[in-house]
Formats: structure tokens, C-alpha cells, sequence
């Protein structure tokens, strides 16, 4: 099984999108049973509340719901969990390796460094854009996915 975790700053709008992104594309492919998907942040001021309403908006156009996820916060344990700690943009990466420490396993990655242009994801609590923020998503999912299986052919 591979157990992917989704990060960003609130766990309430990027890192569930992506979670649930995700899981609709594996689900899809008829690949639920080989993955394990969550999503966590790395801050601690969502712990508890449920998935911004944007996020939840944007994912409904897609008949994709979030029903029953609260923000919680990724955890030092986490790594020895995990395979692959997908992050959104590189200040969620410092924080990832100051919550996770050493990465020897080379684990942690922003989620487009899959795609043909790496970057940031941004924060549609900022920015509004929870349209721009799914294609990111969507494209980094999609590549994510497409490198996996990639690798499970080797």
C-alpha cells in the first residue's frame, strides 16, 4: 500500500483538496485498495475545524465531498507512516522538515515538483482563487499519480 499525506499551512483548503482530488482519481482507476490518502498542516490554528467552504464548493462542481474531514496537524510519528509527505508550497516544506526532522528516506516533496513546471501552490485563503488552485492540484495529482505508477512498473 502506498500512504501518501497531503500538507499545507490549515489543513482546510489546499492539502483536503488534494487529499480528495486524489482519492477521486484512485478510486477512478480502481486502485483504492493499493493507497492510503490523508492530509494534515503544519500550523495548529484549523485543528478541528472542517474543510473551507471554497475548497468544498470547488470539489462539489466535480460531485467530490468532504463530509467528516477536520484539520489535524502532521506529527514527528507521521514519517515512519507515510511514503510520501506532499507539500503545497515551499514554506510548508520548512515547516514539514521542522516538524518531521532529517528526511533520509527522501519523502518530502512540494506536490508540482511532479509536474513538467514545479511550484508553489497558492493559498486561496489569500489569494480567493479556489478555481487556480484546483488545476494546480489537479495537475500535481495527476502527475503524482502518473510518476507512482511509473515506479510500480520498475
Amino acid at each position: 500500500m502506498i500512504r501518501v499525506m497531503f500538507v499545507c499551512h490549515g489543513n482546510i483548503c489546499r492539502s483536503p483538496m488534494a487529499e480528495f482530488v486524489m482519492r477521486d482519481m484512485v478510486n477512478k482507476r480502481g486502485l483504492s485498495q493499493e493507497f492510503y490518502i490523508a492530509s494534515s498542516a503544519t500550523s495548529t490554528e484549523e485543528i478541528g475545524n472542517g474543510v473551507h467552504y471554497g475548497t468544498k464548493r470547488k470539489l462539489k462542481e466535480y460531485n467530490i465531498l468532504t463530509d467528516g474531514k477536520c484539520a489535524v496537524q502532521l506529527t514527528k510519528k507521521d514519517y515512519n507512516a507515510y511514503d510520501y509527505f506532499l507539500g503545497m508550497d515551499s514554506r510548508n516544506i520548512t515547516n514539514m522538515r521542522r516538524i518531521l526532522g532529517d528526511d533520509p528516506k527522501k519523502k518530502i516533496y512540494r506536490l508540482l515538483d511532479f509536474s513538467p513546471c514545479p511550484r508553489d501552490i497558492a493559498d486561496p485563503w489569500y489569494t480567493g482563487d479556489f478555481d487556480r488552485t484546483y488545476e494546480d492540484v489537479y495537475e500535481g495529482c495527476s502527475e503524482f499519480l502518473r510518476f507512482i505508477l511509473e515506479e510500480n512498473k520498475k
